[in-house]
């Protein structure tokens, strides 16, 4: 056991799961996460918040179900879930719901990699969005506003390409739109206010390079600081136009950000004024990284600063896990800086698949501290280590108490982590620090 779970180990505080912080509340203030599973069964590789029932709580649709909030333990069916897979465990046949996961040997892929909120009709209830495995249909299910059963379904995008698209508001016109690959284009597809059920229609952004179903990597972000969004992908940014009519070909800027990793964020992490850019390196291997944004004769350029790769030396504290397929940017601490949430994909690629597939299946949020030397650093706390990521992280504040909370679906099932802060002794605080490997 490294030195960095040493330290986490020892200081696990009443059944939470340890994370802790310098943040608003104060230097001796601790960040821990319950955790809640919703289910064993693997149905989906992502998950979202959203009041589908009107009643001023959150809920959390995860699969073919959402489960009422706050308390999250019962469930409902928006789509048919008459999934049954046979597999073996531990040499003995086993028969469960759902898809090939933990509850088996064997690895299998849901038709629904990731989840989202929204309000399409606009008739005052919020629908489901979901992206489904690379290459197939994106659909909405249209909220039968309390009469259960199965919803409508509405095709939104009949080809979703990439294994990180977003749905985030690229235009600034104030709606989501589904920002991805299709058919050998990046681009964007946008709903019909107007006719909310027909397809969405697509805006191209880019010449048709055949980018490929299963390209990792992908990203919305202002990188140039002119106020619109760009799109990040592993091979660079495409600069969002002046004007968009007629649907121009943005601008390539060829960067190398790795081979592809997760969802790509464009922050200002070092306080200097320009958008960096976070990712991971590869999805299915290894590597953590920020590229600092420096201009040299007018151009934009970056330079990388890896904080966790292979080796747990290659981290300052020792963190050290594979598989890094979903990333989140928020702000843990209330410090007024986005810290980094990211984790463990659990069997991407089954038990068998990628480096290290039954390393402990963690999850961690990196916090961001800026130094006086105008260095950063990225500390690593330990949310869990019995859960993992699977293709997306979603942190909102679920329970309304002013804290993101977190929350993922994947192979080893649906949980919700629950943020609490709590004030305790200056040695306790202190404690509970990771510890350098060189101090």
């Amino acid at each position: 056991m490294n030195s960095l779970r040493s330290a986490v180990v020892a200081a696990l505080l009443g059944g939470a799961c340890l994370t802790s912080a310098f943040g608003a509340g104060g230097k001796n203030t601790l960040h821990t996460f319950t955790k809640q599973q919703l289910t064993d069964e693997f149905w989906s590789e992502g998950a979202a918040f959203g009041d589908i029932n009107k009643d001023g709580q959150q809920d959390v649709v995860a699969g073919p179900f959402w489960y009422p909030g706050p308390d999250f333990k019962t469930r409902n069916e928006f789509m048919p879930a008459d999934r049954v897979s046979k597999s073996k465990k531990n040499g003995q046949p086993v028969t469960f719901r759902g898809y090939k996961g933990r509850l088996g040997s064997e690895n299998e892929y849901s038709a629904n990699f990731f989840a989202h909120t929204h309000d399409f009709n606009r008739d005052g209830w919020v629908d489901i969005l979901v992206l489904g495995f690379p290459g197939e249909n994106s659909w909405w299910f249209e909220n039968p506003k309390g009469a259960g059963g199965p919803w409508k379904r509405h095709v939104a995008l009949e080809v979703t390409d990439n294994e990180s698209p977003q749905f985030t508001d690229l235009t600034g016109d104030g709606k989501p739109e589904i920002v991805c690959s299709s058919k050998g284009f990046y681009g964007y597809a946008e709903p019909d206010p107007a006719n909310p059920t027909a397809l969405f229609k697509w805006h191209s952004l880019s010449p048709n390079n055949n980018y490929h179903k299963y390209t990792h990597g992908l990203g919305v972000g202002d990188v140039n600081g002119d106020g619109r969004l760009d799109l990040l992908e592993k091979d660079g940014w495409w600069e969002h136009p002046k004007s968009r009519a007629g649907d121009p070909v943005w601008q390539l800027h060829p960067w190398t950000f790795g081979v592809g990793g997760a969802q790509m964020h464009a922050y200002d992490v070092n306080g200097d004024g320009l958008n960096d850019v976070i990712t991971s390196l590869a999805a299915h291997g290894y590597g953590l990284s920020w590229f600092e944004q420096f201009r040299e004769g007018g151009e934009i350029k970056f330079k990388e600063h890896n904080f966790m790769n292979k080796l747990p030396a290659e981290n300052k504290y020792g963190a050290h896990f594979s598989q890094l397929h979903a990333i989140e940017l928020v702000d843990i601490d209330g410090d007024g800086l986005k810290d980094l949430v990211t984790g463990k994909r659990f069997w991407a690629h089954g038990p068998d698949g990628d480096p290290e597939p039954n390393a402990a299946p963690v999850v961690y949020w990196f916090q961001l501290r800026r130094n006086e030397d105008k260095s950063v650093d990225w500390v690593p706390h330990l949310v869990d280590d019995l859960s993992g990521t699977g293709t997306e992280i979603k942190a909102r504040d679920y329970n309304g108490d002013g804290r993101p909370d977190l929350l993922v679906g994947n192979k080893h099932g649906v949980y919700v982590f629950t943020h609490v802060v709590r004030r305790v002794s200056a040695s306790e605080w202190q404690a509970a620090q990771p510890k350098p490997l060189n101090p």
